[in-house]
């Protein structure tokens, strides 16, 4: 294939994997789901855990980790994650087969793709996130953060398509009936991004380059997709229809840049 295309197993809570390739290439980022689910979940996007060239692990939490080490396993990839992700998954006892230990500001080629590692602020053990190019067009991924740092910014500025944590309504979520410690963890600075914060960031980057934009991370209590697409469109000016949602259960086809 020529350029790069995206798209999700799933997204949110229960569980999350995307899925980026360009040219003979296809990684993974992610894999919140059990190996069975996750290969029936490729399936539908025609793939099979054989076609993995990569996995590469954005945190230990387990709606993001839990299956990364037995879907490696089965796929005979390499997967790459951060020391403290690696350690963390290690006392877990879930740490990967063949694992590559990446720095969260050095970029890394992978077969036909050119990823860029960056940390973001979350409540979990050195995490990362991370931009994909085939050096003409590049997708970037931001979920999990508390917060848009000046470096996020930078990093996603420019990118010809963006998957945006879209995690909570803020009024959704005072409101709603989350105990109040889980509450504050989530509008914390290491917690998650607000549909609000994730719309001012895609004011600030967005332009006549961006071909995609996509909700992610939405939570199923606390936000709902017409709401994030109302602040991703109304930061872009553009129709809500234009702006996708990854969903927790059918995930995202194929977005081809």
């Amino acid at each position: 294939m020529t350029g790069v295309r995206f798209a999700s197993l799933g997204s949110g809570s229960k569980g999350n994997a995307w899925v980026v390739q360009a040219g003979r290439t296809t990684v993974m980022v992610d894999c919140g789901f059990a190996p069975r689910e996750a290969v029936r979940r490729l399936a539908r996007l025609g793939l099979t855990a054989e076609d993995l060239d990569a996995i590469l692990v954005t945190h230990e939490h387990s709606d993001h980790g839990r299956g990364v080490a037995r879907l490696a396993a089965r796929a005979r990839c390499p997967v790459w994650l951060s020391h403290g992700c690696h350690a963390m998954l290690e006392a877990l006892g879930e740490a990967p087969p063949s694992p590559r230990i990446l720095a969260g500001h050095d970029d890394f080629a992978l077969g036909d793709l050119q990823v860029t590692p960056y940390p973001v602020p979350h409540d979990a053990r050195e995490p990362v996130h991370f931009t994909f190019s085939d050096g003409a067009r590049r997708f970037g991924l931001l979920t999990d953060a508390g917060h848009v740092t000046p470096h996020i910014e930078a990093v996603l500025n420019g990118c010809d398509a963006l998957a945006l944590e879209c995690n909570h309504d803020v009024a959704m979520l005072q409101t709603g009936s989350y105990p109040a410690a889980l509450k504050r963890r989530i509008l914390g600075p290491y917690g998650h991004l607000d549909n609000a914060a994730a719309a001012a960031l895609l004011a600030r980057i967005g332009g006549a380059r961006l071909t995609h934009v996509v909700a992610a991370h939405l939570s199923e209590h606390n936000n709902t997709a017409e709401l994030a697409r109302a602040a991703l469109a109304g930061a872009l000016g553009c129709d809500d229809a234009w702006v996708g949602v990854a969903d927790q259960e059918m995930g995202l086809d194929w977005r081809e840049i």
